[in-house]
């Protein structure tokens, strides 16, 4: 890994991936969506969350599905930019691994823009959409595998704090456990150093979903967390 850092290029190539991943991070749908629906900035309704969720619940079901794909789009373009001007570096690692790590770079860039939006004076979202794009483009197992649990967990429970919370954990595990005995051991392609990497990089990236669910936290422990129920428009609306 150290070697992406002796070309000059290659630390240009960092540096623009970083800076675009995090400035289309920073695109929040969520205020941008809520803004043209109802002129309203979405941090001000609800739960004061920059986020679909929040959408959904204070300003409508469409708004709240726009939001969500305009949230998991950007994260998708920014990994996307990550793979390809990664691929193109001077180095001695495997392609697999290079684009990999470019990946999850931008990734976590596109999610730590989410969640501080330079254009929204650094106040966003909790980056729940963010990490299941990241997931969908870098490794199909893992977002089954968080999907599957989120889904679980929600229909359980109808509460999507909860839901988010117990995914993010689950894909700390999964993101270290599918990496070692697949990209590892089974396809030989990838060095344990990545099995690290990537481990590390998702356990800040979903310990800060985790962490951003503070206030969700101490509702659940009360007994006080609201399950989701969508918003209806009323007659005046109508």
């Amino acid at each position: 890994m150290l070697s992406l850092f002796t070309d000059p290029l290659n630390i240009v190539k960092i540096v623009v991936t970083m800076a675009v991943a995090y400035l289309l991070g920073s695109l929040n749908v969520a205020i941008i969506v809520t803004k043209a629906f109802t002129g309203k900035d979405i941090r001000t309704m609800g739960s004061g969350n920059g986020g679909f969720t929040n959408v959904m619940r204070s300003v409508g079901t469409t708004a709240g599905i726009i939001t969500f794909i305009g949230d998991f789009l950007k994260c998708v373009i920014a990994v996307v930019i990550g793979g390809v001007l990664f691929s193109t570096m001077n180095t001695t690692l495997q392609q697999p691994e290079l684009i990999g790590y470019g990946k999850y770079l931008a990734g976590m860039c596109c999610f730590l823009g989410h969640v501080f939006p330079v254009y929204f004076k650094f106040k966003g979202g909790k980056g729940v959409v963010t990490v299941a794009a990241l997931l969908a483009v870098i490794n199909p197992i893992i977002f089954g595998i968080a999907v599957g649990t989120f889904l679980i967990m929600f229909v359980c429970t109808r509460i999507v704090s909860i839901s988010s919370i117990t995914a993010g954990v689950v894909i700390i595990f999964a993101t270290f456990f599918v990496t070692y005995f697949y990209n590892y051991k089974a396809t030989g392609k990838y060095p344990f150093e990545y099995v690290v990497a990537v481990t590390v990089m998702t356990f800040v990236i979903c310990g800060s979903v985790i962490a951003k669910h503070h206030a969700n936290i101490v509702r659940l422990i009360h007994g006080e967390e609201k399950k989701l129920e969508l918003k209806k428009k009323n007659k005046q609306e109508s």
